[in-house]
């Protein structure tokens, strides 16, 4: 019997670990046509009884302006174009400060963010962090960072029902991905941290200062040019 079980259990292994392969290298020239974040938050509106519309339109990378390119990098993850999908020195300092007690500082990697809105669920759970790290892993490997970031910037939330950056461009200042300036571009990467409750086009004290600290910071990684290393020579051959 045990023998059974485990045969069968590492037979469904092999098998989702070959249907996530395939699917990470579908999306690497496919747009996914949405998210687990999304499916989550469509039944979450029907058992609260609150219909939502979600919204979202899929734009590629030359379409969306290189201003909120490099204002969520800043905001996000400055070791971006670096790290493997995991920036462990901020992992460190997160579980450091966790320890200490107070609000709960998470240290997710773009990567991560990508893998846990586009395949799994919400949730603190072992085994979603485990899928994540899979899933970041396998997003490492197969797609450039280029990739990476025009999926994050296609599947994100900016608000309540609002996904991607031509949604939340459109839903927050009325003007298309493409057109964001700095300004916008620095208060939308300011609300991710909590874009169900902040706001890009009504700015919080709170926020209208973290944007003004992002937009410092895409003045110190370089502006437009830092977005020239993000698929460098150190990428793997099949992620060029």
């Amino acid at each position: 019997m045990l023998q059974i079980i485990f045969r069968r259990l590492t037979k469904a292994l092999l098998w989702f670990a070959g249907g996530s392969v395939l699917l990470v290298l579908l999306f690497r020239v496919v747009p996914p046509p949405g998210t687990a974040l999304m499916v989550e938050r469509k039944i979450e509106s029907w058992f609260d009884g609150e219909p939502i519309d979600l919204q979202r339109t899929w734009k590629p990378w030359d379409e969306i302006s290189d201003n909120l390119k490099v204002a969520v990098i800043a905001g996000e993850d400055q070791k971006f174009p670096e790290h493997w999908g995991f920036d462990f020195s901020a992992i460190q300092a997160a579980f450091a400060h966790n320890e200490r007690g107070g609000s709960i500082r998470g240290a997710s990697t773009l990567s991560q963010q990508v893998s846990k809105n586009l395949f799994l669920w919400s949730g603190r759970s072992w085994l979603r962090k485990g899928l994540e790290a899979w899933f970041t892993g396998l997003i490492e490997v197969f797609w450039p960072k280029q990739r990476i970031l025009e999926v994050y910037l296609n599947s994100v939330e900016w608000d309540e029902g609002v996904f991607g950056a031509e949604a939340a461009a459109r839903h927050h200042f009325g003007v298309g991905a493409g057109s964001l300036s700095r300004q916008q571009a620095s208060l939308l990467a300011a609300v991710l941290p909590n874009p169900r409750v902040w706001s890009a086009s009504h700015p919080t004290s709170y926020v209208a200062r973290r944007a003004g600290w992002i937009r410092q910071q895409m003045n110190q990684l370089g502006g437009d040019s830092y977005l020239i290393g993000l698929n460098d020579s150190r990428r793997a051959p099949w992620s060029q």
